[in-house]
């Protein structure tokens, strides 16, 4: 009974919402009627008379004036319109007409229907790139080459940050070496960083984290870099056996055996990339595979991603697709590598024999139509991605902190990635074919989301905070477009003035137009009028008259 109740309430609602829909063509046509039928008690058409008469009397002045007068208020609205534009990236009058009117006219049931049932966009977080170089032996040699800082400060502070929340804990500061590192972390000057490290190795030889920094900025070659990991993959074990007997004694060995986790997870990534470095591809897939296997919850390094270009280089898709079919859940956070990697498997089993030619007369097959709508879910997480991929935009390198969905990101993707889809033949004319596509489907890629949640709009500021400005200029793509009631303002305030213009120049042939083009405006309407006596009975309005 209750549902049958619930169906008869969801009809009436829905034959409500579309009388309300449709309310605008029943009141245009009421009106219109009834001002037909009261046209000789309202004395329309003396009235019209007068109204001839009286345009007939005004000068070009009161022309000016008006048409200088529409044209200052239009202009207004435009600045308005322009500067809450500017600072707040949509348009005032849009915003009210959508946040406002739109419900009333029942058009607010599914604006949010098209965000993949998320509500609220997240913040701009940062997040550690996952495939990030060594200070030391590749940052650095780009200094030495070009004299330029490829890291910014924010980028190196966020670094900071994050090796202090995972080589330190409360329990450190009763110990001197653990002391030196706690400052060296914090420590701007790269030089300072080092001797502090090496301070704190001649207080404790066997200290994992100072071995983790001179690795990371000291060592000028991977396999200085390997060597060093090596030595402090030896301590951080013996520290991890030791702390893990001890974890559950009290809170204070529970952090310690948190720390000590962190250390270890570090070390055995960081020797797994340099064995993926030095060419030894097999054996960083194994380190990879059981470091995934041995912490399935220390998903801060994001390991998968490392895992999947290591598979990717050794043209394992088999591997690859298992991966993604693990990590590519729609309750786990997206990223670059999970959307453009699935997309390239997809376009590498119909990129070798596309032909945009031959798909635009025969059309799409299922195969290539799965390509194709995986590019669009691929650009529509980040945008920025297909420029560099096609060469289009110069690559640098990569930050040590991306944004997701940004031009940092799409940096760090597309610099290790590019190689392995030139190595899929076709995927890269395929991506040149439909990346653009996607902006077709979407209208406002700032504002709406079709697959994911709407595009964050701070992403620029961040991104200009991770990228060295010097020499990279931001990708902003897709570009705010100017919403629709400036563009009309600006037409509506341009028009006025032009007639303003005119008027006061020409007054006599202006005031000539304005008189004809009423006189047109008015014969359409007298037609109406008798077409609609010749078509009613006079009996009829006659009674609807006395009424």
């Amino acid at each position: 009974m209750a549902g049958l109740w619930s169906g008869y309430v969801d009809r009436i609602k829905s034959i409500f919402s579309f009388i309300w829909t449709y309310l605008w063509v029943i009141w245009f046509v009421l009106v219109f009627f009834l001002i037909y039928v009261l046209r000789t008690p309202l004395k329309i058409s003396e009235n019209m008379n007068i109204v001839a008469m009286f345009l007939n009397t005004l000068t070009p002045k009161f022309y000016v004036a008006l048409t200088g007068t529409s044209s200052l208020i239009s202009g207004l609205i435009l600045i308005f319109e322009w500067w809450y534009f500017r600072k707040y990236g949509t348009s005032f009058i849009e915003q009210v007409s959508l946040n406002h009117l739109s419900p009333w006219l029942g058009g607010g049931e599914n604006s949010n229907s098209n965000n993949s049932g998320q509500n609220t966009a997240p913040e701009c977080k940062t997040w550690r790139n996952p495939l990030n170089l060594f200070r030391g032996s590749e940052y650095n040699r780009y200094i030495w080459v070009t004299g330029k800082d490829p890291l910014t400060y924010y980028d190196m502070n966020q670094s900071a940050q994050d090796h202090q929340t995972l080589f330190t804990c409360e329990a450190d500061n009763t110990k001197p070496a653990e002391e030196i590192m706690l400052r060296a972390w914090r420590e701007r000057n790269p030089q300072n960083r080092i001797k502090a490290a090496k301070e704190a190795l001649e207080i404790v030889p066997e200290c994992s984290t100072a071995l983790i920094m001179l690795a990371e900025e000291e060592a000028t070659t991977i396999l200085e870099v390997e060597k060093l990991l090596k030595q402090a993959l030896k301590v951080a074990e013996a520290n991890y056996r030791k702390s893990l007997a001890l974890q559950h004694h009290n809170s204070s060995n529970e952090k310690i055996h948190r720390r000590d986790t962190n250390v270890l997870v570090y070390i055995k990534r960081r020797l797994a990339m340099c064995a993926r470095k030095l060419g030894r591809v097999k054996e960083a897939v194994k380190m990879m595979r059981d470091l995934i296997k041995e912490y399935p919850m220390v998903s801060v390094f994001q390991i998968h991603e490392n895992l999947i270009e290591t598979l990717l280089e050794m043209q394992a898709y088999a591997d690859v697709q298992a991966v993604l079919a693990k990590y590519d859940d729609i309750t786990l956070p997206k990223s670059a590598t999970i959307c453009y990697t699935a997309a390239l498997l997809k376009a590498r089993a119909v990129s070798d024999k596309f032909s945009p030619e031959a798909a635009s007369k025969r059309g799409l097959s299922t195969a290539e139509m799965n390509a194709v709508e995986a590019i669009h879910r691929a650009v529509e997480f980040n945008p920025h991605v297909p420029k560099y991929l096609l060469e289009m935009r110069s690559l640098i390198l990569p930050p040590e902190h991306i944004l997701k969905r940004g031009d940092s990101e799409a940096i760090a993707y597309s610099f290790f990635h590019l190689q392995h889809w030139k190595r899929v033949e076709g995927a890269l004319n395929l991506l040149h074919c439909t990346w653009e596509g996607t902006f077709r489907m979407i209208p406002y890629p700032l504002e709406k989301g079709h697959l994911f949640y709407p595009y964050p709009s701070c992403t620029e500021s961040v991104d200009r905070e991770l990228l060295p400005a010097a020499f990279h200029e931001v990708s902003v793509y897709p570009k705010k477009e100017l919403p629709f009631f400036i563009l009309f303002t600006a037409g509506l305030c341009t028009f006025t003035a032009l007639l303003a213009l005119l008027t006061h120049q020409f007054p006599d042939p202006m005031g000539f137009l304005a008189k004809a083009f009423l006189s047109s405006v008015s014969v359409p309407f007298s037609y109406l009028v008798d077409k609609l006596e010749t078509v009613i009975p006079s009996s009829l309005l006659q009674q609807l008259t006395k009424l």
